[in-house]
């Protein structure tokens, strides 16, 4: 190596790479931009019942606990699979609906929200539209 690392070849670097990331960057949003609605082409907006179900779902500020697809808190468990976790729609009614008013001590649990009939309807109609969104397999196990 008989010449010198010279500022002009740092420079060329510096900005040889700093576009060829770019490029990959723009490439790879343009490739998400195209697939995600390919993934989920139903309308949320088609179901009265899943509207509302999502906004109980922001309005008791579920994601303060629970990951819904991998976002928000892990303090609780994913709920993106839970319809398919627990079987039914009707199952995920019932767990929410018997959770505890007091918690055990030493122990996590859900507060009891006291949801009406048709809340829990909602709910559940929302966290069911979720499971069925094409998520490329994730969360990666059934337990979230």
């Amino acid at each position: 190596m008989s010449e010198a690392f010279t500022t002009s070849t740092a420079r060329n670097i510096f900005y040889g790479g700093t576009m060829f990331f770019v490029l990959i960057f723009l490439g790879l949003t343009w490739h998400t931009e195209r697939s995600i609605p390919q993934r989920d082409a139903r309308a949320m907006l088609s179901d009265p019942m899943v509207v509302a179900g999502k906004k109980l779902w922001e309005t008791n500020n579920c994601i303060g606990c629970h990951t819904l697809l991998g976002e928000g808190a892990y303090f609780a468990p994913e709920l993106g699979n839970v319809v398919a976790r627990l079987g039914s729609k009707e199952a995920v009614k019932a767990f929410i609906q018997s959770r505890p008013v007091a918690g055990i001590p030493g122990r996590r649990s859900m507060p009891q929200f006291n949801f009406t009939d048709q809340q829990l309807g909602e709910i559940a109609a929302f966290l069911e539209y979720v499971g069925q969104i094409n998520t490329a397999k994730w969360p990666p196990n059934i337990q979230g």
